[in-house]
């Protein structure tokens, strides 16, 4: 199973009013473990007044940078965004998970490309990551980038894209959509919207030359972008994207999901594995989700956002079948191995074994 490391947080940086980024000192005998690919994530936990609080935030720095830094924007009333804005400092210890996520496609040196990523707000983060790796490593290929904020003052990472812009002149191209700023050109002016997506095809961008295109923001917006790119004709595996947090219109709707998935509610024998321990309970498969039931046996399993968004609770079912509320974390080949998102998952089966530790 994933553990957390207490890393110190060696910088605080303000990248904008509501933002700051946060560089941890890795110490050599963590190096390894703390290796990650652009586009991953790691989950940090801390105690703030007196609750066990864990959040995901994606890397924004290059893995060739020797960087382990994360930007926290602060959410209204956003307990642990607020706590690390307000209160972090450097020289503070904070419990960190080792990274996680897929949220990429596999760079070579020497092979060229064209990328393009759609992101809004704070999901820049894991997208600075994977363009400072890119065009580190594929020295011939593009990137285009649209990005889409209120004005130019919330834009996170300003100076740092306008440098990678003076470095790599040609092969960045930075594109700033904002909605709240009069001075800009209408073609630019407003949100990033599926018919602002197609306008840009054959202007800015032709999808016809793209490999691969990163999407990440507001859930909206991915998924407006993602249909425009399929009916401008780019393949659905060639689009990646990362959510922060599931919508609550998809919550909300999760329990009907579940009863058309499952003809009859039955209880279930579980076995769940974590760290060479067996913890064993009755769940029911309209009960609570087969995380929180192995928390309440004290079973000591990882999590982060418990949305289905992030993978800290994947584990693998060894025995029996369970059933998901909502997936944003798993690609259909770890669905198809076995694995599933505790935090999202009921058991489908009389009897079923989870392990933790296959993960």
């Amino acid at each position: 199973m994933t553990n957390f490391y207490a890393l110190e947080v060696k910088e605080v940086k303000q990248e904008t009013e509501d933002c700051v980024s946060l560089l941890f000192d890795v110490p050599p005998d963590l190096q390894t473990k703390f290796k990650f690919v652009q586009g991953q994530y790691i989950t940090l936990r801390a105690e703030v007044n007196g609750e066990d609080l864990r959040r995901s935030y994606s890397l924004c720095s290059s893995p060739y940078s020797g960087e382990l830094r994360v930007a926290v924007k602060k959410i209204p009333q956003g307990k642990f965004s607020t706590y690390v804005n307000q209160s972090v400092r450097a020289g503070n210890l904070i419990q960190v998970m080792p990274p996680m996520g897929s949220f990429y496609s596999p760079l070579l040196s020497g092979q060229h490309k064209n990328y393009a990523a759609f992101a809004a707000g704070s999901g820049i983060t894991p997208i600075m990551s994977i363009i400072r790796a890119t065009l580190t490593l594929e020295q011939s290929s593009v990137f285009h980038l649209f990005y889409g904020n209120k004005s130019f003052q919330t834009i996170i990472f300003k100076s740092d894209l306008e440098e990678l812009q003076a470095i790599y002149g040609d092969r960045l191209k930075v594109h700033h959509i904002l909605s709240r700023e009069d001075s800009v050109d209408p073609f630019f002016k407003g949100r990033i919207t599926a018919e602002k997506c197609k306008s840009y095809h054959g202007t800015l961008f032709d999808v016809n030359t793209l490999n691969h295109v990163f999407l990440c923001g507001p859930e909206e917006m991915i998924f407006l972008v993602k249909d425009s790119l399929i009916e401008l004709g780019l393949s659905p595996t060639d689009i990646h994207f990362e959510l922060f947090t599931s919508s609550e219109s998809l919550e909300e709707t999760s329990s009907d999901l579940h009863d058309k998935a499952s003809s009859k509610f039955i209880n279930s024998k579980v076995e769940v594995l974590v760290d060479g321990e067996s913890f064993e309970f009755d769940l029911s498969t309209n009960g609570e989700t087969i995380l929180d039931a192995a928390m309440a046996v004290d079973a000591d399993v990882p999590f982060a956002c418990k949305g289905g968004v992030c993978c800290a609770c994947k584990a693998k079912v060894m025995k029996g079948s369970a059933y998901m509320d909502v997936n944003y974390g798993l690609d259909e080949d770890e669905v198809s191995e076995g694995y599933i998102l505790t935090c999202q998952a009921h058991p489908t089966s009389d009897e079923i074994i989870i392990d933790f530790d296959e993960f």
